[in-house]
């Protein structure tokens, strides 16, 4: 007599289900059940064809007979899951061989079922494995796409400053130390943040930022710490506070000299014990984040004078990351003007593929108070002002163009000097490359270096 079930509508694409059993009948019967339910199928009589069928194709979930002749299906169980930990199997044994499916159990099957099969009870099984697998595999590809997107691509620089940052922020990424990130405004304190984030175990959760300077000191605790209803006037709700909106990911503290004395102490507990209350509130909440802090005061200076508490300086001052003012790089600036020049053609649709060579020897040469950030806003009013395809020294800033006067004479001796000088800086100090730029041997190119006061 046929067994009889109620049948479950399942969506078209719903998953590859492999049956392995030695017995004909019982694999024909659970193929044919789960193709009605809309299962792409396989079957194997053995464990040596059900490897072949695995490697073959994917599936979402085995159907595994526990007593077979040869391997048998725990031997086969461990086998899968050495290749496949997260496929889920589902043991098929008789009354007799239970403490063998808990067994598979313990091993890692996904659950078992006994002998006679309830088909209903089986298609709900085959479902639940089915979706978990689907889920994980769909969980893979999103933190590889993740993965993808967080890889740090706008850190441009092959500078000798810049690369000991990079190699020690790629260093720092693998830990969950505290990282104090020092350097002039617009050097790109809150980028190298990032990209440690986007290069540490926590990228799968967020980076909060938190501008210290920007926020009311009487403000500052609700916005770290949250508040709950009725804590203040105008508190109608609670609300949660950057800390915990960290919560499994990092907390960025721009401009972290700016905080008061008394919301350093409140600071400096939570970093030391991961928990705090929310204001209004009395139930302490737990937290686990990393801390990330950037500055560009003299924090060392502000302990001496009071204004910085010193436990709390060397809470954060644990790996410490100087990032070099851009006239300290001048060998990436031109590096730097075709990576934004790329960008902003792409933003602003405008046809732009690079830069006169008077106009890049203008960018090179002015010391760039405003760093990288300054740098950006150039190209960018260039390209705005400027005709393409090219960006040329009337389309820069008349600032940059008024700094060159300032920096060369008139005489063909300060040009030279200053025209040796940035060539030196172009290329690292790297004599051989100038000398090769310049056209001249290096002998030569070492007669004038002495001769200006040049550093090589």
């Amino acid at each position: 007599m046929a067994v009889q079930r109620q049948e479950t509508p399942i969506s078209r694409d719903a998953g590859g289900v492999l049956v392995v059993d030695d017995e004909f009948s019982m694999r024909d019967s659970l193929v044919h059940w789960f193709e009605k339910d809309g299962y792409r199928t396989g079957s194997a009589q053995d464990a040596r064809e059900a490897l072949q069928r695995l490697e073959e194709e994917p599936w979402d979930a085995v159907l595994l007979d526990i007593k077979m002749p040869g391997m048998d299906g725990l031997e086969l169980q461990r086998r899968i899951r050495d290749v496949d930990p997260s496929l889920p199997i589902i043991m098929i044994t008789a009354f007799a061989s239970v403490d063998s499916a808990v067994q598979a159990l313990k091993e890692g099957a996904f659950d078992y079922v006994t002998k006679p099969i309830d088909p209903d009870e089986l298609s709900h099984l085959v479902r639940r494995a089915v979706e978990r697998h689907r889920l994980h595999q769909e969980n893979l590809q999103l933190r590889q796409k993740v993965d993808q997107l967080a890889t740090p691509t706008t850190i441009v620089g092959a500078s000798g400053p810049m690369a000991r940052v990079l190699e020690l922020v790629r260093s720092v990424a693998e830990t969950d130390s505290t990282v104090l990130i020092r350097g002039e405004s617009g050097t790109g304190k809150e980028l190298i943040a990032q990209t440690i984030h986007a290069n540490s175990r926590r990228r799968y959760f967020p980076i909060v930022p938190v501008n210290c300077g920007s926020v009311p000191e009487s403000l500052l605790e609700s916005e770290l710490f949250g508040h709950e209803k009725g804590a203040f006037t105008g508190a109608q709700y609670r609300r949660k506070g950057k800390l915990e909106m960290a919560d499994g990911g990092t907390l960025f503290l721009d401009e972290v000299g700016t905080i008061g004395l008394p919301m350093q102490v409140n600071l400096l507990r939570v970093l030391e014990t991961k928990e705090f209350t929310r204001v209004g509130g009395a139930k302490p909440v737990h937290v686990d984040f990393r801390v990330i802090c950037a500055t560009n005061q003299d924090l060392e200076a502000q302990v001496r004078d009071g204004t910085f508490r010193e436990d709390l300086y060397f809470r954060l001052n644990v790996v410490t990351i100087s990032l070099p003012p851009l006239r300290e790089r001048r060998q990436d600036i031109p590096l730097l003007a075709h990576h934004l020049l790329k960008k902003y053609a792409q933003d602003m649709n405008r046809p732009f593929t690079g830069f006169d060579p008077a106009a890049m020897d203008l960018l090179v040469r002015y010391n760039w108070p405003g760093n990288v950030r300054e740098l950006a806003n150039a190209v960018e009013r260039a390209m705005v002002v400027g005709r393409p395809p090219s960006v040329h020294p009337e389309d820069l800033p008349v600032r940059l163009n008024e700094s060159s006067a300032s920096q060369t004479g008139d005489s063909l001796a300060d040009m030279e000097r200053a025209h040796v000088g940035m060539i030196l800086e172009r290329t690292g100090g790297n004599v051989t490359r100038a000398a090769e730029i310049l056209g001249i041997d290096r002998v030569t190119l070492y007669n004038k270096i002495k001769k200006y006061h040049l550093r090589s």
